[in-house]
């Protein structure tokens, strides 16, 4: 399995990414082509619409209980880290912490968990900041 980084951590699901997605991008644009060169304009517009809504159902759904669930996870796994690392909880303070920064720290590993989320803390660094600062990625190879 490839070492998993800042540049390569994001995953794709084929059948959906390449597959449903091609797919339907192709019907749609089959679907406006004979809706500008045909005579039943409205029909074929009709059907652009529909392709059009499913592709933003398809993805909105897709993402939506799949990251909710994840995001549940991973703040909950964020907190047991930190009540392993220090005993004390992380409720205490986790509202001053956004999700991005929450999620970015995940990745670091227990030794520079600490120092990150302090640094976090202090000077109000996005998520962005955070996974650049991490030295030694702690891989996520489970991630939706």
């Amino acid at each position: 399995m490839k070492i998993q980084t800042y540049y390569n951590h994001i995953r794709f699901y084929p059948p959906h990414h390449f597959v449903y997605y091609p797919v339907l991008f192709l019907f749609l644009a089959g679907s406006l082509y004979l809706a500008f060169t045909t005579n039943d304009m409205l029909i074929w517009l009709f059907i652009s619409a529909i392709f059009i809504f499913l592709f933003a159902l398809g993805f909105m759904l897709r993402q939506h209980y799949a990251l909710i669930l994840q995001n549940r996870i991973v703040r909950l796994e964020v907190r047991y880290r930190y009540f392993t690392l220090t005993g004390k909880r992380l409720e205490e303070f986790e509202y001053k912490l956004t999700d991005d920064q929450i999620f970015a720290l995940r990745f670091a590993p227990d030794n520079e968990f600490l120092p990150l989320l302090e640094d976090a803390l202090k000077n109000n660094l996005p998520g962005d900041s955070i996974k650049k600062a991490i030295v030694h990625w702690k891989a996520d190879y489970n991630r939706v």
